[in-house]
């Protein structure tokens, strides 16, 4: 089996990996609604790319307030048609992806970026989305928790409440696949944003029921992608939107 995570609209590279004809595990992050590298996405598309880079700026000078007020001051009067667009266009993207995936067998959880309910409407046949339970992949019991960390108030965010819920209902797995990192800060936090996006729930989980692998997305340019947490091998599957190339499973 193989894995990717943070696909973020890189649908043609999906498609590729898609072809191969292994089992296909997506760890959340299908949309592209900011990629902070380039200021390009969806958002862009909407509001305009230097409107982007401006809130861009902010953010990555820690000015987070600012970053929110000036969101707040373009937004106000346009809410619903910003709305509109934005709908439009996560429905063009699922349906992009829909395409990259045809014929594949796939097993896709959500990210803080997507829309878990127009994710599971667009899935093709033979693709399986999995959120809060373990499947049996290659002979190897793989648990799959979806949702990111709260933050912005988006539909892929879950709470870290809800989140140990969820890990509490999975019991014993080989392989455990998430779209949040760990809380273990070589691992969730990003060299280039400075932020720490990270579960306790997720790292009580791995401490608690040693599965031999752990897998996630979410951190783009972490200070580690790899780390040993007791019995289990930790592992960001990278970020697929900037390198395109997935992560082989081997045991």
């Amino acid at each position: 089996m193989i894995l990717v995570a943070d696909v973020h609209g890189a649908f043609d590279q999906l498609s590729r990996v898609a072809a191969t004809g292994e089992p296909l595990l997506i760890l959340g992050d299908l949309l592209n609604i900011v990629d902070h590298r380039t200021h390009e996405g969806m958002l862009a598309e909407v509001v305009g790319r230097d409107v982007v880079g401006r809130l861009a700026e902010l953010r990555a000078r820690g000015e987070r307030r600012q970053a929110r007020e000036l969101w707040q001051m373009l937004h106000a009067g346009r809410e619903a048609e910003i709305r509109l667009r934005l709908d439009a266009l996560t429905e063009v993207a699922y349906g992009e992806m829909a395409v990259a995936l045809r014929g594949a067998e796939a097993y896709v959880t959500f990210g803080n970026a997507d829309r878990p309910d127009r994710l599971v409407a667009h899935l093709p046949a033979g693709c399986r989305f999995v959120d809060a339970e373990a499947v049996e992949i290659e002979g190897w019991q793989v648990g799959f928790i979806g949702g990111g960390v709260p933050g912005l108030g988006v539909p892929g965010e879950v709470a870290e409440d809800e989140m140990q819920r969820k890990l509490s209902g999975l019991g014993r797995v080989d392989v455990l696949c998430t779209h949040v990192a760990p809380a273990v800060r070589p691992l969730s936090t990003d060299v280039i944003g400075g932020r720490r996006k990270q579960s306790q729930a997720v790292l009580d989980y791995i401490l608690e029921h040693r599965p031999r692998w752990h897998y996630f997305g979410d951190i783009h340019q972490p200070q580690a992608l790899r780390w040993r947490v007791g019995d289990t091998r930790c592992c960001n599957v990278g970020y697929f939107r900037a390198t395109g190339r997935a992560l082989r499973h081997v045991p």
